[in-house]
Parts: C-alpha cells; structure tokens; sequence
C-alpha cells in the first residue's frame, strides 16, 4: 500500500538521511516520496533486479538475504528505523529485503532521487556517511563472526538489538531494565551469527540463568543488567 505524506509527519526525520534538509529543501523530497505499508514476510525487493527505488525506514524491521552457491539464503543485514534502503546510482538490488514484522517505509523513485542529491550536497554528503557507517558496520560484524565466542556473540547481539529497536528511548529511566521484542526469530539469529539454532538457544538459557536477561514472552527480552552483558561482548 502507497501513501503520500509530508515529511513534516515523519517519524524519523531527525535521524534518518533527509535530517539533514531544511524544511525549504524537504518539499523537492515530500514531492517524490510514498510511504509504503508491509506485512511480516512480505519482500520489498529482490537480490539482481532492476534498482527502482531507495528509501528510509519509518517504523518496523526488515532483514537483507543472500543467496549461497547452494542455494540457502543468508542473512546479511537487518534494518530498523531510520536505516536507509538501496544505493543510488547502482543499477541492480544487491540483497533481497523482507520485512520481519509489519513495516513502513518511504520510497524514493531512484531517478529524481538521485537528481536531487545533486542540487543538495548537504544530502550526499550524509549519503556518504551513511554508506561509510554501513561499511563500518560490516566489518563489525566480520569480526564478531570471526573473533567472538557464541556467549560474546549473542550478548553482543541482544545489546545491539534493543539499541536499534528504539527500547533505549522507552525506558522511564537510564537505571530501568529495557524490553524489546526481538524481531527474528531463534533460527535467523543462528543464521547470522553464524551459529546453530541450539547454541544460540544455549546461550540465551545462560544468559538467563545468569539473571542478565528476562524472557517474558517467545520473543520478548529484559536486559536486567546491561553493564553485565556489554562486559561479556566485549
């Protein structure tokens, strides 16, 4: 579903690539921008098709996949409000984004786009960073798989989860315990961890055992000491 809003009404607008246009500048952007609705699983683009868009994310989560050589689908990357979506100026869709739990984004037509970063040098050079913080980001996560032990990767894991899933800005104080609920499920975490489902649910028994961490539903996590756990992910 496509819907046209002002930027005026965006969630995410101070944190998101656009932030860094006056609301002069914005009215090009509000012009060519769609919200668009997903439903959880519902792919918004596939890895090698034609780029037609770009966009940011307003609300939700979404996963980036791969194809293996035999066929099984890696995930590369998740996505949270404020993320950006695509690469302009490419020509094909590098990874494949699905939505994990119901979604909203705005798109960007990858044309006008990419003309209006020219006429804004403000937005490409926050593009830059982005795609700069992005690489960073990777080779993070290069490491991690590398380096980590699987009670450094998960705890690392959970740590970074309720950072992007906004639970940080919900907390009544900077003392209370964060809830989030984790937006993939045990077998993903495995996937991009690069650990089996049964370490991955290992750990977070651990974790709990521990009482670093509470699991008030399937999906649900507190962080009932979060010195605790960023002393384990080092």
């Amino acid at each position: 579903m496509d819907d046209v809003r002002p930027c005026a009404e965006c969630s995410v607008r101070d944190r998101a690539l656009c932030g860094t246009l006056s609301d002069a500048e914005l009215v090009g952007l509000n012009r060519i921008g769609r919200r668009r609705r997903l439903a959880a699983g519902e792919t918004l683009t596939l890895a090698g098709d034609r780029a037609d868009a770009c966009g940011n994310v307003l609300s939700g989560a979404l996963k980036l996949t791969a194809a293996t050589a035999d066929g099984r689908e890696q995930i590369v990357g998740t996505l949270f409000p404020s993320d950006f979506i695509g690469r302009p100026f490419a020509e094909r869709v590098d990874f494949t984004v699905t939505a994990l739990t119901g979604s909203e984004i705005c798109s960007f037509p990858r044309g006008p786009f990419e003309r209006l970063m020219e006429d804004h040098a403000a937005l490409e050079r926050e593009l830059l960073n982005h795609a700069f913080g992005v690489l960073a980001a990777a080779r993070t996560q290069m490491l991690t798989l590398a380096r980590r032990s699987a009670r450094e990767k998960v705890a690392g894991f959970l740590l970074d989860m309720a950072s992007r899933s906004g639970a940080q800005a919900s907390r009544a104080t900077s003392e209370a315990p964060v809830t989030f609920a984790l937006p993939l499920n045990r077998g993903e975490i495995a996937d991009l961890l690069g650990l089996t489902i049964e370490t991955v649910s290992r750990q977070i028994t651990k974790l709990k055992a521990a009482g670093l961490i509470a699991l008030p539903s399937v999906r649900g996590v507190t962080i009932r000491n979060e010195a605790a756990l960023r002393a384990i992910a080092g």
